[in-house]
């Protein structure tokens, strides 16, 4: 059985780390990227909007060039059903170096019964995006399993290459119970689904509820940086103070 310390470090392997306030400063870029490198290895992905990966790529590169992924968002976060806008927004998350994309799922179109349009939009926007794509369900909106499922069986078929719970923007964020429902659902695709963890996940000890759940349904050996993330902007803190014995 893994101890606390071993916990942290396999966690913080696991993490985006994200800030997505949209006012941050230079300064606050340059503390970001400090921060993706410690004495737990490095973090797996640092997300944040397109005009701060510059900056990022620049302040990664000064620290030894990390094989930290770029991650941007698109559609965020209200999830809204308009196609132009979201490729407009991929596209410019990829000029600006992105090498990966989180996009809001059509949450409340979905709902209010508009599937066959929330397909064409996220088959529109898996065209556009020729990295990898993880789709936000926003599962606290969509609230009832039968809908979660739904939205995870789509989004899976029309390529998503990670299924993600939550924006962090929404009253409810990330649950075990959508969790579980999202594993399984990838569990039974006939396609290599990883699953991103984010929103209200501020401590390690929550986090590994969510590896619990997922070697459960999936195994460990499925676990890693390319099937498993967090996304979180406070995590590491409790991370760092899990590996710095408290303090």
């Amino acid at each position: 059985m893994e101890n606390n310390i071993d916990q942290a470090q396999r966690v913080a392997r696991l993490l985006d780390l994200t800030s997505l306030q949209g006012n941050e400063s230079q300064e606050d870029i340059r503390q970001l990227c400090a921060q993706c490198v410690g004495n737990f290895g490095h973090v797996a992905g640092l997300c944040l909007f397109p005009q701060f990966l510059s900056q990022a790529q620049q302040e990664l590169k000064a620290l030894g060039s990390p094989p930290i992924r770029l991650v941007t968002v698109a559609n965020f976060p209200h999830g809204y059903l308009d196609i132009s806008r979201a490729v407009q927004e991929i596209h410019q998350g990829l000029a600006a170096g992105a090498q990966e994309i989180d996009l809001v799922f059509p949450y409340g179109s979905f709902t209010a019964g508009a599937q066959d349009d929330v397909a064409h939009f996220l088959t529109t926007c898996r065209k556009a995006c020729p990295v990898i794509l993880k789709i936000i369900l926003e599962t606290g909106e969509l609230r009832d399993p039968a809908l979660i499922q739904a939205a995870s069986e789509l989004a899976i078929a029309t390529g998503a290459d990670f299924l993600k719970t939550s924006t962090g923007k929404s009253s409810v964020h990330a649950t075990l119970t959508a969790a579980r429902i999202m594993l399984e659902t990838i569990a039974q695709s006939s396609r290599t689904v990883g699953f991103k963890a984010s929103g209200g996940i501020r401590l390690v000890n929550e986090a590994v509820q969510y590896l619990a759940l997922a070697e459960e349904i999936l195994g460990k050996d499925w676990i890693g940086p390319h099937t498993f993330r967090f996304g979180a902007s406070s995590l590491l803190q409790d991370i760092l103070k899990t590996l710095d014995h408290g303090k």
